[in-house]
Order: C-alpha cells, then structure tokens, then sequence
C-alpha cells in the first residue's frame, strides 16, 4: 500500500471514531404528553435531559449512545443524532447547504438512503418536495464526486436523513431508528385495537409499581400492559426483539462496539423472579393471544393468565397496583351500554381492591365519573388521536378509609 493511501486509510478509521467519540445533540421522539416519563426513563439511563418539549427529550452524546438508547427506550418513537444546522430562506439556499456537507462520511457509496421531513415555513408546500430536493442535494454531490451514488428509495432498510425545517432554520439529523421503536416487535396478535407498546410502557411507569408488589390487569385483552410490565421486571429491554436499526446502515456503525455494548446492557444478575402479574381477560381468544404475545416477549412464565369476567379476576392479599383499560365508548349509544361497566369497575375496586392502587385508563371522562370514587390523580395522555386520562384511585384499608374511598367522585374539572 502506498503512504498516500495508507494515509487515507488511516483518516477514514480516525473520522469513523470521531464520530463515534463527538458528542452531538440527540432528540428522542415521543406521544405527546409522554415527554415527561420519557424524560425519567432518559435519567434513569444515565442520560441529563436538556430539553423537553411536546413530543421529544433532547439530550447530549455519542454516536454510540444511540445503541443504547434504541435499545432500552420503552416510551420513546425515534432517536435522532443530530449532524448540522443552517439558515435556509429558499428550497435552493436549502439544496446549496445540504449539498455541501460531506455525505460520503456518513452514507455507503454502495449502500441505501431515505429523507424524510418536517416542514413549516412560506417555501414548501409538501414535505415530498423537500425531501426530495434533500435527496437531489446529496445525490448529486457523489455523482460529482465520485460518477456514482447511493440507492434511495422509501424503505428503512438503509440510512435514514431527516430534516426539520421551521421558518428559516433548518436542523439535519440521521434517523438512528428508521422503523418506530414504539412497537417492540413482540405482539404477533392483536386484538380489535390493541394498545400500543411504548403507550402500555408509560402507564406502567406511571403507575409507580416497585416490581416487589401484585401487578394486576383485568381487561387485558391482547396482553399488553401485563408483557410490558413483565419485561420491565425481568430487566428485558424492548431492542431484544428488533433485529436492524437505521444506524445499522451508516459508515459511523461499529458492529464490534454494537455487540459490545448489547451485551454490556443485558448483563443482569440472574435471579428466581417470582410471578406477581395476573391478567385476565372475558374474551378466550384475547387470552389465547396474549399468552402467544407474552410468550414471544420471553415473560410467559411470569403472567398468571385467567379467562373470566373483570370483576372475577383474582385480587390476591397484599400492596400492588390494577390497573383497567375499559372501552371509551366512541361510538353513538355506546356511553349508556358502557356506564354499567363502568360502576361495576368501582364496586370491584371497593370489594376487592382495598391497600392497594387502582387505575382506569379512559379516554372518556363522563364515563369515568360513574366508577364512583374520587381519584387522587389525572394523568394526560394521548392515545393515537384520542385525548386520554389515567385516573389514580387510593383504594384504602379500614372501615373509616375505605368510606372516604367509597365516596362519590366530585365532576371532573374544567381542563
């Protein structure tokens, strides 16, 4: 090998661990009015959160933090390394800037991209024309540099460039994730609408259970919220079932500090886990499913599966949280079927529920004040367009407590 290209060998392997080594912004993407528990689980990572707003947690680190963080996120969507900013007044200012950065850095001459955008200024329209002058911008600078360029396409089997681009100020990152980490790749079987995981995630966390104490979800239907508490209790992160991650198509990858770093996240003690979780669940088949899902997730041995009716799901003695997700009753005529079912969730809080906390996630709220109680907390959060609440209730033991529990429930407040 001659100096020349020995020393360019040599900057190649430098460039690739200074990215790796550079500490950047990263912006993990989230529901709105999840922020706020992704912001904990961010701390309890290690991670200083800098930032948050309706729908992201930015933080600082390496390229290499974004394993960790694809990994073990539970509530987050995307995670997104941040490459560069600019001023851009025109589609062409944009196309100038995005031409100008070294691609070649970051993207395969041989290898796959996609562009996608936020948008919200007077220059564009559709966000398909800007990703698309993106795309021209980087295409181009290989075709000039090099007389070949990267596939691209729509597909996330690739790099994945995102820009955000507001007013005049633009911000490029790569979309370390591509496919949504919201989905943990476990649930083979759904149900009629089944809850989705990084959702299920935050409601557990919400709900402040210490794993030493009963986990308890009647209505379970497809299994999510029991697998989601169970894999949290077993220390199994939501990444082990994902096979390829949009960082995985980027020059800054190292499968070596990947596998590395993988395995340094899954090394926990081994220890007996004792079977705390009980779901339960009318409909044979959401059961039927749900041990299939738990299964999957590598928790089927720590869920007490029951098919019966809510009201008869075993409440064993002790602290603990149950937590209920009843239909929302969307459709017309639905709220007077649901009232009843309703009021039978707060008799089974009362008659069987007593020292521990009870929560019922609702996106209705009329229908919520016929449980009958009054709730401690009402937590905010979104599920897909529906805006919804986790209603807390301290389910207390003793005669004089236990009347205050029974108490009617004041009408919601003006929110």
């Amino acid at each position: 090998m001659s100096p020349l290209k020995f020393m360019g060998f040599l900057m190649i392997i430098i460039f690739g661990t200074l990215h790796i080594m550079n500490r950047s912004k990263i912006v993990c993407t989230c529901a709105p009015e999840m922020q706020h528990v992704l912001a904990r689980e961010l701390e309890m990572l290690g991670f200083s959160p800098e930032q948050t707003d309706k729908k992201a947690v930015t933080v600082s680190g390496t390229f290499e933090d974004v394993y960790l963080l694809n990994h073990c996120l539970r509530t987050a969507n995307r995670v997104l390394f941040h490459l560069f900013s600019f001023n851009a007044a025109t589609p062409e200012a944009l196309y100038k800037s995005i031409h100008n950065f070294e691609w070649e850095q970051w993207i395969p001459l041989s290898g796959y991209f996609r562009v996608d955008s936020f948008t919200r200024n007077d220059y564009i329209r559709d966000t398909r024309f800007a990703n698309l002058k993106v795309k021209d911008a980087i295409v181009d600078r290989f075709q000039n540099k090099y007389k070949r360029r990267p596939d691209t396409g729509s597909a996330h089997t690739g790099a994945v460039i995102f820009v955000h681009w507001v007013l005049d100020k633009v911000q490029v990152y790569v979309d370390t994730s591509g496919e949504s980490i919201a989905r943990h790749g476990y649930r083979q079987k759904g149900g009629s609408a089944p809850m989705l995981e990084n959702l299920a995630a935050a409601l557990v966390m919400e709900s402040g259970w210490d794993h030493n104490s009963w986990f308890i979800n009647p209505m379970c239907g497809s299994g999510t919220l029991a697998i989601e508490a169970a894999m949290m209790y077993a220390g199994i992160y939501p990444g082990s079932k994902k096979r390829y991650y949009a960082y995985m198509g980027l020059k800054a990858y190292r499968e070596s500090d990947h596998q590395k770093r993988i395995k340094a996240m899954n090394q926990r003690p081994v220890t007996k886990l004792k079977k705390l979780i009980i779901a339960s669940d009318y409909d044979k088949r959401a059961i039927e499913a749900a041990r299939f899902n738990a299964v999957e997730a590598g928790v089927g041995h720590l869920i007490d599966f029951h098919h019966c009716d809510f009201s008869k799901t075993p409440v064993p003695e002790g602290p603990g949280v149950v937590i209920l997700n009843p239909e929302y009753g969307i459709r017309l005529g639905e709220e007077d079927v649901l009232k009843d079912q309703y009021k039978a969730i707060g008799d089974f809080f009362k008659q069987h529920c007593t020292g521990k906390k009870g929560y019922v996630f609702t996106g209705n709220l009329v229908l919520a004040k016929s449980v009958g109680l009054r709730s401690s907390r009402r937590i905010p959060f979104m599920n897909g367009d529906i805006e919804c609440r986790l209603l807390e209730y301290e389910l207390y033991k003793g005669k004089s407590s236990t009347d205050r529990a029974s108490q009617p429930a004041n009408p919601p407040p003006t929110e």
